[in-house]
Parts: C-alpha cells; structure tokens; sequence
C-alpha cells in the first residue's frame, strides 16, 4: 500500500512529518535509488526508502526532560502575562527549545515530558497508540465502589464513550486511575458525572516513566534508560 513518504518516515521514528517534508526538500531522502520529490508515494513493503546520515544525525539533537507541574501553572508553549507557565519555570536555556507533550490543566499538577522529539509527542498523544497514562484523585466526598465501577467500565461524557480504565482505590476519598485517551478534562467530568468532584489531581506516570521524588516545580533531564524505556514502550 503506498503511502506518502512523510507518514512512512514519522511511522518509523525517524523524524516528524514537517521534518521529514524538509530532508525530502534537501534531497535526503532516497526511494529505490532516486532522489525523493516532496508530495512522493511509496510502498514501505515493496519500495527501498534509504536516508541519508544527516537525517539519522539529526536525531542525535532530541532531548528529554520531566517536570512536576505545580497547580495554578498553565501548561502552553507561550509565555503568558502575568500568568505562570511551564515554559516560564525551565532555564533559560531551554526555553523555546523543548515543548510540553500534551497537557495538564490548569489546577492539576504531576509530571509532564518535554521535548523536541516531535514523533515521540505524537506516538504519546494521538489516542489510536493507547498509551498510558496514570493519575492520582482525591475528591470532595467519600466514592462508592459503584462510582469506582463506572470509571472503570467507560461512561458517555460529551457525546462520546471514554475507554475502559484501571482503577486502584487507595482510601476513601483517594484512587489512581490509569486511561490511555486524553479527552478535555476528563477525569473531572468522569467524577462530576459520579457526583465526586474532583479535589486533587495529580499525574504519578507516563507509559513507564515514574518519578515519586520529583519536587514540584523541579525539571531534569530523563537519563539514558528511562529514554529508552519510554521510547520502546511507544515502538520507537
């Protein structure tokens, strides 16, 4: 089945679509020996798809980071005024150059990844990869089992059916809730729906990357196994 060539190259891991529309451009892209043109098809089964070494370079240049988002921070790669943002809390140093993958509201808090690797952002948030993501509740008034199981099962919210989700209840008024879609505040209108409002929301993982010991407002860089955990989990 022949696909454009920018798909191929982003299913793959090698760069993102705009990248990709930019090596084709530099005649870095090869298919079955000739020079790729920009808006090119090719069968990734059949064709021979060859790039060349600057392209596998640039790869070299993605950087990972993780950071406890506080509550009251907004997530968004503008800087906002007199409002606090993510991009307001990095160095100076990378500011401009990582970007937040998918979001946290505003009054929610927990970790976030920032990056420049556009393909694994994609892999992260597009919700046909079902990659997971867990966070921490805790809501106004005691949850029921009942309530529990609703999250658990999927319940209409918007128009639309949210996934079935994991849930583990730690007290009372306390449960992690693991989904693997990221619709519009989503857990807050799951427990609005149950007639538990959400009091605290945290987000405790990202596929495998986990971090207890992350201060709010504390950002560092993954280190080398916890970027290759998290880019095998999401077939990179």
């Amino acid at each position: 089945m022949q696909e454009r060539l920018q798909k191929i190259l982003s299913a793959r891991g090698i760069c993102s679509r705009r990248k990709a529309e930019e090596f084709i451009e530099k005649g870095l892209i090869k298919v079955n020996g000739k020079v790729a043109e920009l808006g090119q098809k090719a069968d990734p089964e059949k064709d021979k798809i060859e790039v060349d070494g600057e392209v596998i370079e640039s790869r070299k240049d993605l950087v990972y980071y993780v950071i406890n988002k506080p509550r009251g921070i907004i997530t968004t790669n503008a800087e906002r005024k007199n409002q606090e943002t993510i991009i307001s809390l990095l160095p100076k140093k990378l500011q401009g150059k990582i970007f937040p993958v998918g979001r946290l509201d505003k009054e929610s808090s927990g970790l976030l990844l920032l990056t420049n690797d556009g393909v694994l952002a994609y892999r992260l948030t597009h919700p046909k990869f079902d990659h997971e993501k867990e966070y921490e509740v805790i809501t106004v008034r005691e949850i029921t089992d009942g309530a529990l199981n609703k999250l658990k099962k999927g319940m209409t919210i918007s128009g639309s059916k949210t996934k079935p989700a994991k849930i583990k209840r730690i007290s009372q008024t306390k449960f992690t809730i693991a989904l693997t879609e990221g619709k519009n505040r989503q857990i807050r209108r799951m427990c609005q729906k149950v007639g538990c409002p959400v009091k605290e929301l945290k987000r405790i993982r990202i596929m495998t990357l986990e971090d207890a010991r992350l201060k709010e407002g504390e950002v560092r860089e993954l280190s080398k196994k916890e970027k290759a955990d998290l880019l095998e989990s999401v077939g990179l």
